[in-house]
């Protein structure tokens, strides 16, 4: 016959506690923790870029537009864009694929930007009425660049993605040195039994040495 806590147990769907397995509570070994970071690239960028069909279609330059505050007036996004600019950040989207993206490029006049902004230009003097930009970021596993420009007055333009093949090789370069340090990190783990095993076979010789001499 069950009792009431045989049935309490079933009904918030429990284990019961078994003795032989210890205190539910009990302090186990911690296991061995690696810790791998995702890589930021992928091994061979290149091939990527001028493979995935994806990043072929974004490397022709196509029409792109400003996506920014949509549900504002026209005016308003036009001061938004050029503060964006400004400061050195921008949301576009590329028109026929749809693809969006946050474009960070240093800010082209001396003022604090709320976010820590990365290499690349803005430039409003090139040509009149459009704003020139060149951003330099990662996009699925690939260092590209995007390269454009954008209508002040119609927040649309041209741009495309290139390849950039100089910051391509410093990512590289940090993603060998990452999967060194793991495997570093993998052999120190394997070893540390092997020595333990080494160290036990040599007492267990020992111990059948010194037994030998006795017999003797």
């Amino acid at each position: 016959m069950l009792m009431m806590n045989d049935l309490g147990s079933m009904a918030a769907g429990m284990m019961p506690f078994d003795p032989m397995c210890g205190g539910l509570y009990e302090q186990q070994p911690p296991k061995p923790r690696f810790i791998f970071k995702m890589p930021r690239v992928v091994p061979d960028q290149k091939n990527k870029f001028e493979t995935d069909e994806l990043f072929r279609r974004l490397s022709r330059e196509s029409d792109v537009r400003y996506t920014g505050y949509r549900d504002r007036p026209h005016e308003e996004r036009q001061s938004r864009f050029q503060i964006g600019c400004r400061e050195g950040h921008v949301d576009i989207a590329f028109t026929a694929t749809g693809t969006n993206l946050q474009l960070m490029f240093t800010p082209s006049m001396p003022i604090p930007p709320y976010h820590q902004s990365t290499n690349g230009t803005c430039n409003f003097e090139k040509e009149r009425g459009m704003v020139h930009i060149l951003s330099h970021f990662i996009m699925n596993g690939v260092c590209v660049r995007w390269k454009g420009r954008i209508d002040l007055d119609k927040l649309d333009g041209i741009g495309c993605l290139e390849f950039d093949e100089e910051r391509a090789m410093i990512e590289n370069r940090m993603l060998q040195e990452q999967i060194e340090r793991y495997n570093d990190r993998i052999r120190e783990y394997q070893d540390k039994p092997r020595a333990y095993r080494n160290q036990e076979r040599g007492v267990t010789d020992s111990d059948l040495d010194v037994k030998r001499r006795l017999n003797y």
